[in-house]
C-alpha cells in the first residue's frame, strides 16, 4: 500500500470513527485541503451533509468547531467582531471623575478587553488548531463574499482600533453552499471543491446502519432503495439523509421490522414535510403497491 493510499485509508477510518463515511474523493479532497492550506468549498442539494462533513473533521481532529451561519442581510459585526458598548459606556461612568485625557480613555475603551469577537475573529485569534465552518455562503451579497475572500487570502484581520491581527494556527475552513446563486470566480480559485450528492444505496445502507446500530442488515437495504426512489418522485423536498436515519428509527420505535405499504405510509410523516409531496408517494403507492423497495 502507496504512502497515499495509506493516508486516504487513515481519513476515512478517522471520519468514520466521528461518524461520517467518506468516498475516496472526499477523502482526497480532506487530504488536500490539510497539505495545502486551502478552504474547502462544499457545494450541493441541501440535506446531503454539508455541514456534516465539517463537523465531523473537528470531531475527528479533536478541534474546537466555529460555525458561522450565513443568512441574508449579514453584516461584519456579526461576523468579524463588534465593540461591548454597554461595557464601554459603563468604563466611561466609572472613569469620569478621574483626570484623564480624552485619549487615555479611548486607549482604555477600545482594548481587547472590550472586544466581541465572532467566529471569524475567533479562528483567526485562536492559539491552537481550529476548523471554521461558513454555512451557506450563497445566502451573503458580494461585498460580505469579497470581504471573507480577502481574510482567506491573508488568515488576517485588521481592527482600525488595534491592528492587524494574524492567524496563530491557520483555520482548517469549509465553505458550503446549497448554489442558490452563483459564487464569485475568485473565491472558487480560492478553494478545493466538493461536490456532495444523494449517496448510492450501499453507500447510504452503511449510513443508515453506522447512525442506527440496531437496524437490520436487510431492512437498511430496503430502506435505502426507498429513499432513493422517493427522492426520483420530483417532491418540493426530497428527503436528506438526516431524515433518513429519523425515519429508520422510527420505525424501530414502532416495531417494524419489514418495510411494507402500511409501514410506509405509517411513517411517511417522518421523511416527508409537505403535504403536496405526502400526496405524491401516497399515489404513487397506490399506483404501484409493489414497489420494488417494499417486502
Amino acid at each position: 500500500m502507496s504512502h497515499m493510499e495509506e493516508s486516504l485509508r487513515d481519513i476515512r477510518q478517522g471520519m468514520q470513527r466521528a461518524g461520517y463515511l467518506c468516498d475516496e474523493h472526499s477523502a482526497t479532497v480532506l487530504f488536500l485541503a490539510a497539505r495545502l492550506g486551502k478552504p474547502v468549498l462544499v457545494e450541493g442539494p441541501a440535506g446531503v451533509g454539508k455541514t456534516s462533513i465539517a463537523q465531523a473533521y473537528a470531531g475527528w481532529q479533536g478541534y474546537p468547531l466555529l460555525r458561522l451561519q450565513c443568512y441574508e442581510g449579514i453584516d461584519e459585526s456579526r461576523a468579524l467582531y463588534e465593540w461591548n458598548y454597554q461595557k464601554q459606556l459603563l468604563h466611561i461612568q466609572a472613569v469620569a471623575h478621574r483626570d484623564l485625557q480624552v485619549g487615555e480613555v479611548e486607549r482604555e475603551i477600545f482594548s481587547e478587553s472590550f472586544l466581541l469577537p465572532r467566529p471569524l475573529l475567533k479562528a483567526i485569534h485562536s492559539d491552537h488548531p481550529t476548523v471554521l465552518l461558513v454555512d451557506e455562503i450563497d445566502k451573503v451579497d458580494m461585498e460580505f463574499e469579497a470581504m471573507l475572500l480577502e481574510l482567506l487570502s491573508e488568515y488576517q484581520i485588521t481592527i482600525p482600533e488595534l491592528g492587524t491581527v494574524s492567524a496563530r494556527y491557520h483555520p482548517v475552513v469549509f465553505l458550503t453552499s446549497n448554489a442558490s446563486r452563483e459564487l464569485s470566480e475568485a473565491l472558487k480559485r480560492r478553494c478545493l471543491y466538493l461536490y456532495l450528492d444523494f449517496p448510492q444505496p450501499e453507500l447510504e445502507r452503511r449510513i443508515l446502519q453506522l447512525k442506527v446500530p440496531d437496524l437490520q442488515n436487510q431492512l437498511a437495504s430496503r430502506l435505502a432503495l426507498a429513499l432513493q426512489e422517493i427522492r426520483r418522485m420530483d417532491l418540493k423536498k426530497p428527503p436528506s439523509i438526516a431524515e433518513g436515519i429519523d425515519w429508520a428509527m422510527a420505525l424501530l420505535a414502532m416495531g417494524y421490522q419489514i418495510l411494507d405499504a402500511d409501514s410506509l405510509e405509517a411513517t411517511l410523516g417522518v421523511l416527508l414535510k409537505y403535504r403536496e409531496d405526502l400526496r405524491r408517494v401516497e399515489e404513487k403507492l397506490r399506483e404501484a403497491p409493489g414497489l420494488a423497495f417494499l417486502s
